[in-house]
């Protein structure tokens, strides 16, 4: 099993450093999904919620949480994104809101942690806006569905 890499030698949390890393492209795709009552659902897809467009706003928060990360995560480093893209696909079947959350770009340390926060915070968007309406609003499987470059390479989660 390989050792943490956010501890030095003696169990301190510290900031790895990556300054002997090959910079290379490098990519990752993380998920969220908001479940809500159908009529929650139908107000953010008609366009009748008072707040305005819920996933449009969600979309922004989701890009700008993305290039705040590491004000957010203490030891994730400051990195220079070149793509972030948000998607929210309503479900109907489900009452849900299906989150797909990707950033990229050419470093020496990857975006898994850009993505999952993304992801994370439009979740958390869509919670603030429809809270008024439907208390019983859940977040679920935040998760990251895959990584490309670096070191470790390609990683994709089991389908």
């Amino acid at each position: 099993m390989s050792r943490l890499t956010h501890l030095d030698d003696n169990g301190h949390a510290n900031m790895v450093d990556v300054s002997e890393k090959a910079i290379t492209t490098r990519e990752a795709t993380a998920q969220a999904v908001v479940m809500m009552r159908p009529e929650t659902l139908h107000m953010i897809t008609a366009g009748e919620h008072k707040k305005g467009d819920v996933l449009a706003v969600a979309r922004i928060a989701g890009i700008q949480a993305a290039k705040r990360c590491s004000d957010l995560i203490p030891l994730c480093h400051p990195l220079m994104l070149t793509k972030v893209s948000v998607e929210l696909t309503p479900q109907p079947e489900s009452a849900s809101v299906l989150i797909l959350a990707s950033c990229k770009l050419a470093g020496q340390t990857g975006v898994e942690m850009e993505a999952l926060t993304a992801a994370s915070v439009a979740a958390l968007t869509i919670y603030d806006m429809c809270k008024a309406v439907d208390k019983g609003i859940v977040i679920s499987e935040i998760k990251l569905l895959e990584k490309i470059g670096g070191k470790s390479g390609h990683w994709q989660v089991n389908p």
